[in-house]
């Protein structure tokens, strides 16, 4: 999604502006998209929430499921629509990001600049003629911010399941398409072991307030079947359109008599900010 990120400055981007679009074409090779704990419960309506293992930080992450193999997003229509009424917090607080600073414990607010939000022309600009930041960067900032909070408490959420050894690998096959396909590679929570617990150590899962989390996970998992289905009508459509296509009459070429001269020749192909007046950083 991210191809040329950096931070926020004055100096670069004195002139940009962001446009309100509620198209999601960059999203459209995404399979998968990371969600908060925060999110389970409205992501869980729509989407399959599993686990990945995130080695670099040896642990877990939960994502949502958006296709049933890498590069396909079932829920990105034609037109650009995101076709779901919710849509991960990760994939709306594009083109912008927080990448940590040099300083501990600080992030700097970061945007794409490869991304066709950013304009020249078009949209709210990022700074005002003083050279401060303006109102969608500080809600860039507060909604950042938000979520790097959230992502501490999905962090401690992911560590608690695998310290409790409550992860188990998810192995299932479906028939979306002419070929059975297996789903690999992702976690669920083992439901069984976690019947199991303790009266005291079920006391600490609530006291943490995990237990909303857990559930909407595990009653997500069905949403497997809407996965399916979407491939099927995707496949199918694709189908249709293909017969049609073959079934329509071919052009008759134009006699060279009926050809104008003109139309003979050939036609040459044409990355929480403090504010500064400098950047924006937290």
């Amino acid at each position: 999604m991210f191809e040329q990120i950096v931070p926020v400055a004055l100096e670069r981007h004195r002139h940009k502006k962001v446009r309100n679009t509620t198209q999601f074409d960059y999203a459209a090779g995404f399979h998968i998209a990371y969600v908060t704990v925060h999110e389970f419960a409205r992501a869980a309506a729509t989407y399959p929430i599993v686990f990945l293992e995130d080695k670099p930080n040896d642990g877990f992450r939960p994502v949502v499921l958006l296709g049933l193999q890498p590069g396909e997003n079932l829920f990105l229509g034609a037109d650009g629509a995101w076709n779901a009424s919710y849509i991960p917090a990760m994939i709306r607080r594009y083109p912008f990001a927080l990448s940590k600073g040099t300083e501990e414990n600080r992030f700097v607010v970061c945007v794409d600049e490869a991304s066709t939000l950013l304009s020249d022309t078009e949209g709210a600009p990022m700074f005002d003629e003083k050279g401060e930041p303006t109102q969608v960067i500080e809600n860039v900032k507060r909604y950042l911010s938000e979520l790097q909070q959230m992502d501490m408490l999905t962090q401690q959420f992911s560590h608690f399941l695998l310290s409790n050894n409550l992860l188990t690998p998810l192995n299932m096959r479906v028939n979306a398409t002419a070929q059975a396909r297996n789903i690999t590679g992702c976690y669920v929570i083992n439901e069984e072991r976690l019947n199991a617990f303790s009266d005291a150590l079920f006391l600490e899962v609530r006291a943490k307030g995990f237990l909303p989390a857990m559930y909407a996970h595990l009653m997500s998992l069905p949403q497997i079947e809407r996965l399916v289905q979407l491939s099927k009508a995707k496949t199918g459509a694709a189908a249709a359109t293909a017969t049609a296509a073959e079934a329509a009459p071919a052009a008759e070429p134009a006699s060279p008599e009926t050809v104008e001269p003109a139309a003979q020749e050939a036609v040459p192909a044409k990355p929480a900010a403090r504010k500064r007046r400098s950047d924006a950083s937290s």
